[in-house]
């Protein structure tokens, strides 16, 4: 018999609420009244530690863990290894997530900054596990939400990404009518995602700035890079070696990492212990590489290809601190249909811009 979690789903709502995340009487209906745990089918993995997890299922589970689990305020990995979901499976295994259901909390503030009101349509772009689309319909009407799927050729008032991309595409544009609204999570990286909101202009222009960090994950978490020797051995070439003239913990913060991913939309970033359990920060996009490690004397750049990706990083870090370490609140955008610019007002050296896509 499926319990009856209406006891559950309101404490839910009262951490969320504790926590900031509700502000709004509807919101919160939408919390109590929309159960979480059919999105969770066919199963949750929970970590034991050592890259093992435990495959927790409707089925198998005791109850009251379904019920605790699908109502805490957690993300929790749904898929492993790009193809391993918890019914496939009976013991703890290892692997590495690729697909997870965000943290309530999460859901909730990316709905409530959308700006939503009754009457309204939105066009939700990543469904995931259907969990957000529920609360987005209670809000406005099963008929007034769609998703992904839905025909690119309608418009919507409010558009809406529930998972991290590198950049919005200028198609969200077109699916926004003049006075709505875009939200989306731009940046990938472990840190450094931005929340941005833009309007939508009758001219095609889309003009607005990040409102805040954001933790939605990408849809596909990309795994750990494999290492299989430094720098050197895996481009067969001796690469160029400076001292790092910026410490790379700085990517640890969410502004920097922000900015530096604006620079490089396309890149891919992830921290490493070496052979000698020395950090290593590595930075890559198509045909570049750099890499900086702390060894005996400092943190050390290795860099290799066509763009010298760390100098470019270290002219923005060395900007953003001279301009007095703004908040990634003080990042402007504008999307049209040939290109998307990013800049801090005041600061030239803090402004990018890339092609559509």
């Amino acid at each position: 018999m499926t319990p009856d979690t209406a006891a559950a789903r309101r404490a839910l709502a009262d951490r969320l609420e504790a926590d900031g995340a509700l502000t709004g009487p509807a919101l919160r209906a939408a919390v109590e009244a929309v159960p979480r745990e059919p999105f969770l089918r066919p199963g949750v993995f929970v970590s034991t530690g050592g890259r093992r997890w435990r495959p927790v299922t409707e089925l198998n589970a005791d109850p009251a863990e379904w019920v605790e689990l699908a109502h805490s305020n957690r993300s929790l990995v749904t898929q492993l290894n790009g193809h391993l979901t918890a019914d496939q499976v009976s013991t703890p295994v290892r692997g590495f997530p690729t697909a997870s259901t965000t943290a309530p909390a999460a859901t909730v503030r990316v709905i409530d900054a959308l700006g939503a009101e009754d009457g309204h349509t939105a066009l939700e772009i990543g469904t995931g596990t259907g969990y957000s689309t529920a609360l987005l319909r209670h809000l406005l009407g099963e008929r007034n939400v769609s998703t992904a799927e839905g025909d690119p050729e309608v418009t919507h008032d409010r558009v809406i990404a529930t998972h991290a991309v590198r950049r919005i595409p200028y198609a969200w544009v077109r699916q926004t009518r003049p006075g709505g609204a875009i939200l989306a999570t731009v940046g990938t990286w472990p840190e450094g995602a931005g929340l941005a909101r833009v309007s939508v202009a009758a001219d095609g222009t889309a003009d607005g700035r990040f409102i805040g960090r954001s933790t939605l994950p990408p849809v596909r978490p990309e795994p750990p890079a494999a290492r299989a020797g430094g720098l050197a051995a895996r481009t067969g070439a001796a690469a160029p070696k400076r001292p790092a003239h910026v410490s790379p913990t700085l990517l640890n913060e969410p502004t920097p990492a922000l900015l530096a991913q604006l620079a490089f939309p396309d890149s891919r970033f992830t921290v490493s212990v070496g052979a000698d359990l020395e950090s290593i920060y590595c930075l890559a996009t198509p045909g570049s590489v750099a890499e900086v490690a702390d060894d005996t004397y400092g943190w050390t750049v290795h860099q290799s290809g066509p763009v010298a990706l760390w100098d470019e990083v270290e002219r923005i870090l060395t900007a953003w601190q001279e301009a007095g370490r703004p908040d990634l609140t003080a990042v402007r955008l504008r999307i049209t249909d040939r290109a998307t610019r990013y800049w801090i007002d005041g600061h030239p050296a803090l402004r990018w811009e890339h092609a559509a896509i």
